[in-house]
């Protein structure tokens, strides 16, 4: 049967947008990942973290800002488009990234690498909008993406194997949206580094176990996101024929595990409402997976049929009330449709 996604429109750019601006001002609860050297580091969010202080923890706040910042550009006419620039321009301000970029140079482990991830992302979002405040609120963030961008060239040539875990220290997640940022900005030593360690780590796998997918608490498939890396890195001839050696039973219409939607049993924990945004993590991923493929290639339906029951499960929930998903879920969801979109 032929599903047919839902779209991102300015009524749903506005809901999502009720969500991010409600918690990156909100302080509290704040999951810390601060080491205390001593009793003078514990400080409260805002103090360690004056840009990035809300949404629970640093990444959501991150991509809570990348939210913002993406849903103003495509729609300038939302409601709240007022309330967004202020937003940014209280926690984007110089003084409050400086004091975010010199926490990484003492911290060279802080959020690696899902917040980097993601931070780059709202750089490169930044950097592709036309508008005299992201110009000036890139050049407030740019001193610290480039501390991440050092990051990532001095740490991965060290990380002998990768980390196929469904959660923050994915591998595979953090080098794509890397790829992504060096792409945009044309950095070639950050593109080496990805194309290389992204090659070295996942060019040679095979039957990828898929099959003990999900894990209790993904909120990303530790398979998909490694084949969303490779169709970035490979020509597509190439990566066709890799993804027959990893996923090969995508040719039979499975596995049952991978293409059905993940059940969540209790939106107030934190850890079970993951898979909410693993539903929706999938589905951005088998859409760009199908997107990757030819037009006839017979695993392009079986991915597009995946994702629109992802999708859907997926939007189903991104407000349900509780802040354990609503923190961070619209992102997921955004980025979910938007991948749709370009299908």
């Amino acid at each position: 049967m032929s599903r047919t996604p839902a779209s991102l429109d300015l009524p749903l750019a506005a809901r999502f947008t009720a969500l991010a601006l409600g918690c990156v001002r909100r302080e509290f609860p704040y999951q810390p990942q601060h080491v205390l050297a001593g009793p003078d580091d514990a400080r409260r969010p805002r103090a360690l973290h004056p840009a990035f202080y809300g949404c629970f923890d640093w990444h959501s706040s991150v991509h809570g800002h990348w939210l913002l910042v993406r849903l103003l550009r495509r729609f300038p006419d939302l409601p709240q488009a007022a309330a967004i620039r202020a937003a940014l321009d209280e926690n984007l301000a110089a003084e409050n990234l400086r004091v975010e970029a010199d926490y990484f140079r003492a911290r060279p482990g802080f959020e690696r690498p899902y917040g980097w991830a993601w931070l780059l992302k709202l750089a490169q979002e930044l950097g592709a909008w036309h508008d005299a405040d992201a110009r000036r609120w890139l050049q407030n963030l740019q001193p610290l993406a480039d501390v991440i961008v050092a990051r990532y060239l001095e740490f991965f040539p060290r990380q002998t194997y990768p980390i196929r875990a469904g959660t923050h220290a994915n591998t595979a997640f953090g080098l794509a949206f890397a790829w992504d940022y060096a792409v945009a900005v044309n950095h070639a030593p950050l593109q080496d580094l990805v194309r290389a360690r992204g090659l070295d780590y996942f060019g040679r796998d095979r039957d990828g176990p898929a099959r003990w997918e999900p894990g209790g608490n993904d909120f990303l498939s530790p398979c998909l996101v490694e084949a969303d890396l490779l169709r970035r890195l490979l020509p597509a001839a190439d990566f066709a024929a890799w993804l027959d050696g990893f996923l090969p039973d995508l040719r039979a219409g499975g596995p049952a595990g991978l293409l059905t939607p993940a059940v969540v049993t209790d939106r107030t924990d934190g850890q079970l409402v993951h898979l909410d945004g693993l539903n929706l993590s999938r589905a951005w991923c088998f859409f760009e997976l199908a997107r990757a493929l030819t037009p006839d290639d017979v695993r392009r339906p079986v991915l597009v049929e995946a994702a629109a029951r992802h999708l859907e499960a997926g939007l189903a929930h991104v407000a349900s009330g509780d802040y354990m998903g609503e923190h961070w879920l619209a992102t997921f969801a955004a980025y979910a449709l938007e991948r749709a979109a370009a299908l």
